[in-house]
């Protein structure tokens, strides 16, 4: 066994290693700086290509959630171009400080664009706006007051209620008319809602100077990644500019490298958590999984779970915490936990007692598995180190979300030997049965926290990664309190990292 650890710790580091070497090199040029702009102190990058002319100037504009780092495949290859791009952190985003509200970004963008233009840094007339999701709105919303030269929208925010899209759904509801020279991108496997309302944009400008364009087998996020998507704004920017349009496309490397990493630390963190928390030959104290049927703790998850999804709809407890959606979902499992614990009290009560060394053990494991991801990410693909603001919030975060993950550890009782894949799936469907009671807030109650249905992905992902280091945790340690507080902790800095400050 211990070989077997050994081996998939050696693969990890080989992976990271390779990761590296795959993702840091770059040709270009790339700066960053801190643009003051009537109120709006941006976190900025300038990309451009080494011993190239520059013949224009893009600004492009990342979506919610996201930041300049995850924008930097689009970014490069317009640089191809001999292209100057400027790359900012809206408000609430990677390294610019809070607020955020969609209100805030559009403004903050568009004060970016004047002040580039006021200090003669960009000519309007060869300077293109651009942007992702929530950017692409924001990008034809700024070209509808500023003129530029052209638009390159990539799977623009809806911002009329049409094609399914309602109106609490909206991050913009008053849309502007397309300007001219506008490309307007998505992706074929995104949701008929959006498709929908982008061909709709081009639809209504009716003329020619504007296009709609469909990138075969794109989602939503890969679109960013997409060489077609990429080819096609290399095409636009050439058209409306007036440039060559002979450009080679950037490399994938930094991306292959990042995921590579990625799951370099994964193979990583089983063998440093097994060495970190270590093994208790002690016997655990088995709670519920004699006490309690496994329908009964289905129905009691979803009957919670709907309670107080409906109670949500009024108030909202975490609202000062001041993470965009991220306090819906705080409250959730606060309120969740707090039912499940007065439910169950007597069985928690027993699952105390758990000894300080395995409580250490627990902490240290989650906050450096969560530096090594974070840091990991940060340095290649999307910009996750928690900055002081969203540090100051961490404690609180886990102290949230404490309860709720040690009354679903002693839920689902001690890890038993050839039934850790039962287990698992156990409290995955638990999760996903509460995520379905979220998403019927957001689809019944129409109550606008859209980020729980757009980061779902993400959250599988992340839940399915976590649950299975908890139950390393839990078999290790033989502590619920133990497992409970490496989840929370990871937990708190996962809602930090996807969730802009508000």
């Amino acid at each position: 066994m211990k070989s077997r650890q050994a081996v998939r710790a050696i693969a990890g580091v080989l992976l990271c290693a390779a990761g590296l070497w795959l993702a840091l090199p770059t040709p270009y040029k790339e700066r960053t700086y801190i643009f003051n702009a009537e109120g709006c102190r941006l976190e900025t990058t300038i990309v451009e290509k080494p011993g190239t002319a520059v013949q224009g100037s893009v600004v492009l504009f990342h979506g919610i959630s996201a930041n300049k780092k995850i924008m930097s495949y689009m970014a490069r290859g317009l640089a191809e171009q001999g292209l100057r791009v400027y790359v900012p952190d809206l408000p609430g985003h990677g390294r610019t400080p809070r607020p955020f509200s969609p209100a805030r970004a559009e403004q903050c963008g568009e004060a970016l664009l004047r002040e580039l233009l006021t200090r003669g840094a960009i000519d309007a007339n060869r300077t293109i706006l651009a942007g992702h999701s929530m950017g692409g709105a924001i990008a034809e919303r700024v070209a509808a007051r500023v003129a530029v030269a052209g638009l390159i929208a990539i799977s623009p925010a809806p911002m009329r209620a049409a094609h399914g899209v309602t109106l609490e759904k909206l991050l913009f509801s008053d849309p502007p008319e397309l300007p001219p020279n506008s490309l307007v991108m998505v992706g074929s496997r995104e949701l008929q809602s959006m498709r929908g309302n982008a061909a709709d944009l081009v639809a209504l400008r009716n003329d020619a100077t504007s296009k709609s364009l469909e990138i075969p087998g794109a989602s939503h996020v890969s679109i960013l990644f997409s060489s077609a998507a990429m080819r096609a704004s290399q095409n636009w920017a050439a058209q409306v500019l007036h440039l060559s349009p002979a450009a080679a496309l950037p490399s994938q490397r930094p991306l292959i490298g990042a995921l590579a990493g990625f799951v370099g630390i994964l193979l990583i963190a089983g063998p440093f958590l097994r060495e970190v928390t270590g093994k208790n030959t002690g016997a655990e104290i088995a709670v519920t999984g004699t006490v309690i049927s496994v329908p009964r703790l289905l129905l009691e998850f979803a009957a919670g779970s709907v309670v107080i999804v409906l109670l949500l709809r009024f108030w909202i407890p975490l609202r000062r915490i001041g993470l965009f959606h991220g306090d819906y979902l705080a409250s959730f499992l606060l309120l969740l936990g707090a039912v499940l614990t007065l439910m169950h009290w007597s069985a928690e009560r027993q699952a105390l007692a758990s000894s300080t060394r395995d409580l250490l053990a627990a902490a240290f494991a989650g906050l450096v598995l969560l530096l090594l991801a974070t840091a990991w990410f940060d340095l290649t693909f999307y910009e996750a180190w928690l900055t002081t603001a969203k540090w100051a919030r961490f404690p609180f975060l886990v102290a949230v979300v404490l309860p709720y993950y040690f009354a679903e550890e002693v839920l689902l009782g001690p890890v038993q030997i050839g039934k850790i894949g039962r287990r698992l799936a156990l409290a995955l469907t638990l999760r996903l049965i509460s995520w379905g009671a979220l998403m019927g807030g957001v689809l019944i109650l129409h109550n606008g926290e859209i980020l729980m249905g757009l980061l779902s992905v993400y959250m599988a992902v992340f839940n399915l990664i976590q649950r299975s280091g908890m139950d390393i945790v839990r078999t290790e340690t033989g502590s619920a309190g133990a497992a409970a507080l490496f989840g929370a902790i990871l937990l708190a800095g996962f809602c930090l990292v996807i969730f802009p400050l508000t």
